[in-house]
């Protein structure tokens, strides 16, 4: 049986960008990328932490160290530039996988940086 788990998340990250005219998606920075796993076109969860919402995007990457987490298209409606949210991927997971497993926590600062990854 394969059970739902948490993959990695990106923790509170600041909203640098909201662009109504795009295809949709998130852009997000090609370093938080490498660091918390989240592939470009994989299917993440967007939390906003100052408005309560959640909605589901896919990821494009974004220049590597910019900062950058725009939200594009439909979802930018739903978060303002300077918000916070939390970056989520989850993976389905055997049960026998699940001894010692630990998902990818990346920590980041006001400026996207990473200041702790767990």
């Amino acid at each position: 049986m394969q059970l739902e788990f948490l993959y990695s998340k990106i923790h509170r990250a600041t909203v640098t960008d909201a662009n109504l005219n795009y295809v949709g998606s998130i852009t997000i920075d090609k370093a938080l990328l490498k660091a918390s796993k989240i592939r470009e076109w994989q299917k993440v969860e967007i939390l906003d932490v100052n408005n309560g919402e959640r909605f589901s995007t896919y990821v494009i990457e974004g220049e590597e160290n910019s900062g950058c987490i725009c939200l594009n298209g439909a979802a930018a409606r739903k978060v303002q530039p300077g918000d916070k949210v939390i970056i989520v991927s989850y993976a389905a997971v055997e049960e026998k996988e699940l001894q010692g497993y630990k998902p990818t926590i990346v920590i980041v600062d006001d400026d996207n940086k990473i200041s702790e990854i767990k």
